[in-house]
């Protein structure tokens, strides 16, 4: 039996002179269908797509924080947290604030920042050439891939030695440690983003005329946007872990340097509130790369209500 859809118009269908159908403006269910015999019958159940509605309450995402920060001080007051495992919330907040007003922490925070993002520049330059070079042609593959897959599988820290042999105790070893680890997220992610550009889009790209330069121009990379930022953010990530390790390479400057130095007086909650900036300027970061990710993406459909 051979069903025929009705469009979701007010109405009804009815049969008219010589057998043709006839919409009228009444009593029309939208749930139903017409078939073979003029008869109407129920339309199968459709799913839904989940839609995400807006949080009725923004910052709910901030209460389990919260909490482990209360039960946190609680068990600091409680004395079931030593200060020699970890200081409480309130004694860090009050070493920050007393760095901060000292002047000590801020010039460690600008020799830090600068080194990320001089080395995460390198790394991202490079990554992003580089995957050009081998997403684009099968001889660029060839030569560029096999390299960069062996030098992938080398533990980053095991370098460390030889790039302090190479380029001794200055400032080179650490920018080269956070642009060799920023490299590879950028290179995979876009590499992969290249070669996933639907082949119809460049094949109607040609069709109307466009030359090879400007369907990569106008095809490729826009198709590979989305995984080029989406390898920036991952390599933000990476070139802030990597930092603290190159910050222990002889560093007299730094929030490396300065969690080295509290460490041999015990000073827990320094030591947290170096990690609290490396986490504030890696989220910092990340939401530059957002906000750029939701200006150059606006064409990019989303299945989210309200999202960008």
């Amino acid at each position: 039996m051979t069903e025929v859809p009705v469009e979701a118009a007010r109405g009804s269908v009815a049969k008219g002179e010589g057998g043709r159908l006839q919409i009228s403006d009444r009593g029309f269910d939208s749930r139903r269908c017409l078939n073979m015999y003029g008869r109407t019958v129920p339309l199968p159940e459709l799913p839904r797509l989940a839609i995400a509605r807006p949080r009725a309450f923004p910052f709910r995402r901030a209460i389990s924080p919260l909490v482990i920060l209360a039960l946190w001080q609680a068990g600091s007051l409680a004395g079931l947290i030593p200060a020699r495992i970890i200081a409480s919330p309130a004694t860090i907040i009050t070493t920050a604030y007393g760095l901060l007003a000292s002047g000590e922490l801020l010039p460690d925070l600008l020799v830090s920042l600068a080194r990320a993002l001089v080395g995460l520049s390198i790394g991202v330059s490079l990554g992003i050439l580089l995957a050009l070079i081998a997403g684009l042609s099968r001889i660029g593959e060839d030569a560029v891939d096999p390299p960069m897959q062996m030098l992938r599988a080398i533990p980053l820290l095991g370098l460390t030695p030889l790039f302090i042999l190479w380029f001794g105790i200055s400032e080179v070893p650490k920018i080269t440690l956070v642009a060799l680890a920023s490299f590879f997220p950028v290179y995979i992610t876009l590499f992969a983003g290249i070669r996933a550009v639907d082949r119809k889009l460049i094949e109607a790209a040609q069709v109307f005329g466009l030359d090879r330069w400007a369907v990569i121009r106008e095809v490729i990379l826009p198709g590979s946007l989305p995984s080029a930022l989406v390898g920036v953010r991952q390599s933000l990530g990476i070139a802030w872990l990597s930092l603290v390790v190159a910050e222990q390479i002889n560093a007299d400057h730094g929030i490396g340097y300065l969690i080295m130095n509290a460490r041999d007086f015990l000073r827990t909650d320094v030591i947290v509130v170096g990690l609290a900036v490396y986490a504030i300027l890696g989220l910092a970061t990340d939401a530059v790369v957002r906000l750029l990710e939701r200006r150059a993406l606006r064409w990019r459909p989303s299945i989210l209500k309200g999202a960008p």
